[in-house]
C-alpha cells in the first residue's frame, strides 16, 4: 500500500481498499504518517469515507480535517451518524470543531449542539439520534416502507419506536414482528408498551449495566417529559465497558486514568498521572516505619521476630487484594449492591476465619520444624498470621463499599491503599501478640 502511495498510483491504492472492512482501513491510515494519511483518506469512495473516518483516532481525524475542502469536510459530516460527530467534536481543538460546525448542515448542528449540553459521562452524551419512529395508527404496509426510505440514515432498523405527536414513547416494535404480520395490522396491535429506557442525564454505566441484564441491542434514551431523543446502540456500550474497565484497571494500578492510548501519551503526562498516588502511598508507607520504631524494643530483644514481618505483610497484602478485586468486579457488573454491605462484611469474616486457620497451621508447622525449641514464637506469629488475614479479607471486603456509599470510585480502594493499611495494622497486630506472649 505504501507502495502505491510512493509512487502516486492512487487508483490501484483505493481499488484495494474499496473491499477492505472500514474498520481495516482505518487501521491502515493510522499507521501512515500525516502527510500519506490524508492523501490515503482523500482516494476513498464517498460511500466509504464517513464510515472509516468515525473509525480513527482524534489525532488523525484533526489532520485530515485540515487537509480537506470545506466541501470534502461537509460531505464527511453528512454522512457521520450524530454520535459518532460528537464523540469527535468533543476531543478535537476549539478552533477545529468551529470549522467542522460551520459545515454541517443546520440539522446536524442543531444536534450536536443539543448532544454536547448534556453531562460528560451520562445517556445523553452516548445516544444517537438516528433510529426509526413510528406511529401506532399506522400499518404494518405503511411501517415498512417508512423503513425502506429512512433506514437508511439510521444507525438500527431491528428495533422501531412508536411515538405520539409531541414525540413521547408509546411502545417499540421490532422489524421481524413487522415481517411476519399482515400488511394491513396496526402497529398499535403489535407494538409493546413495557418499554425499559433510559434518562438523558442517566450515568452511562447504569445505562451499559441495564442493556447487559436485558439482552438489549438498543436502548431507547428519554428526557424528562419521557420525549423520545435517542438511543443508546450496542456498539455504545460496548465502547464505554471499554472505557470505564480501562479507567478501573488504572485506578487499582494507582494511576490517574488516561483517555490517550500508551503509546500516544508523551512521558510528561505518564509521569503526571502516576506520581501523585505514589507520593499519597509513600507518605502513607512512612507510617509502617514509624511502627517498627516504636517497637524497636520489641525486636531488639528478640531479633528473629523481624524475619516474620515481610511474610505478614505480603501475606496480609495479597488476602486483602484478593477480597478488594472480587468486591469491585462485583460491584462493576451489578452483583453487588450498597445495600449487601453487611452480607458481604460477614462472608469474607467466614472466608477470612477459614482461610486464616489454614495459613497459621501451615506457618506453626513449618517455624516448629525450622526453628527447633522456639515453639512460642511460632506459636506467636501463627496467631499473628490468624489475625493479619483476618483483618486484611475484612478490610479488603468493606473499603471498596465504603467508597460506593461516599460516592466514590470502588476502584480507588484497590490493591496499593489496600496493601499500604493492610501493613501498617499487621505490624501493630504482630507485635501487640508478641509483647502479650513472649517475654520482651
Amino acid at each position: 500500500m505504501l507502495e502505491y502511495l510512493n509512487r502516486r498510483d492512487y487508483r490501484s491504492f483505493r481499488k484495494v481498499l474499496e473491499d477492505e472492512n472500514e474498520v481495516d482501513v482505518a487501521e491502515l491510515i493510522e499507521e501512515l504518517p500525516s502527510e500519506k494519511a490524508a492523501v490515503a483518506f482523500r482516494t476513498l469512495p464517498k460511500e466509504m469515507a464517513a464510515e472509516v473516518f468515525s473509525n480513527l483516532p482524534p489525532e488523525t481525524q484533526q489532520v485530515i480535517i485540515g487537509a480537506v475542502t470545506d466541501n470534502e469536510l461537509s460531505e464527511i459530516m453528512e454522512d457521520l451518524f450524530v454520535d459518532d460527530a460528537v464523540d469527535m467534536l468533543e476531543e478535537l481543538p476549539a478552533n477545529v470543531v468551529k470549522r467542522v460546525l460551520k459545515n454541517a448542515d443546520p440539522q446536524m448542528r442543531r444536534l450536536i449542539n443539543q448532544f454536547l449540553r448534556y453531562p460528560e459521562n451520562s445517556a445523553g452524551s452516548i445516544m444517537t439520534a438516528e433510529f426509526i419512529d413510528l406511529k401506532k395508527n399506522m400499518t404494518v404496509s405503511d411501517a415498512i416502507k417508512r423503513i425502506r426510505r429512512t433506514g437508511e440514515d439510521s444507525e438500527t432498523i431491528y428495533t422501531c419506536y412508536v411515538t405520539d405527536r409531541s414525540r413521547k414513547l408509546e411502545g417499540i416494535v421490532t422489524v421481524k414482528d413487522l415481517l411476519l404480520s399482515e400488511d394491513d395490522t396496526q402497529i398499535e396491535e403489535l407494538m409493546e408498551t413495557d418499554v425499559i429506557t433510559a434518562v438523558t442525564e442517566e450515568d452511562q454505566e447504569e445505562v451499559v449495566s441495564r442493556m447487559m441484564k436485558y439482552d438489549f441491542i438498543a436502548m431507547p434514551v428519554v428526557d424528562n417529559e419521557n420525549r423520545l431523543v435517542g438511543i443508546v446502540t450496542v456498539d455504545d456500550v460496548m465502547d464505554v465497558m471499554e472505557e470505564e474497565a480501562t479507567e478501573d484497571f488504572e485506578k487499582m494500578a494507582a494511576m490517574a486514568p488516561s483517555e490517550r492510548p500508551y503509546l500516544k501519551t508523551n512521558v510528561f503526562e505518564l509521569a503526571k498521572h502516576r506520581i501523585m498516588w505514589l507520593l499519597v502511598l509513600m507518605v502513607s508507607g512512612m507510617i509502617t516505619g514509624g511502627i517498627l520504631g516504636k517497637y524497636e524494643a520489641a525486636f531488639s530483644a528478640l531479633p528473629m521476630l523481624v524475619t516474620f514481618i515481610p511474610m505478614l505483610t505480603d501475606t496480609g497484602g495479597n488476602a486483602g487484594s484478593q477480597s478488594s478485586t472480587l468486591v469491585i468486579r462485583g460491584m462493576a457488573v451489578g452483583d453487588i449492591l450498597p445495600k449487601d454491605f453487611l452480607k458481604v462484611f460477614w462472608k469474607e469474616l467466614r472466608v477470612s476465619m477459614l482461610v486464616g486457620a489454614v495459613l497459621s497451621a501451615v506457618n506453626f508447622i513449618r517455624l516448629a520444624i525450622t526453628y527447633p525449641g522456639n515453639e512460642m514464637v511460632a506459636f506467636t506469629v501463627a496467631i499473628a498470621m490468624f489475625a493479619t488475614v483476618m483483618m486484611a479479607k475484612t478490610i479488603g471486603g468493606i473499603l471498596p463499599m465504603a467508597a460506593k456509599l461516599l460516592h466514590a470510585d470502588p476502584a480507588i480502594m484497590a490493591a496499593p491503599l489496600i496493601t499500604t493499611i493492610v501493613d501498617a495494622f499487621s505490624l501493630i497486630i504482630y507485635f501487640n501478640v508478641a509483647q502479650m506472649l513472649l517475654p520482651i
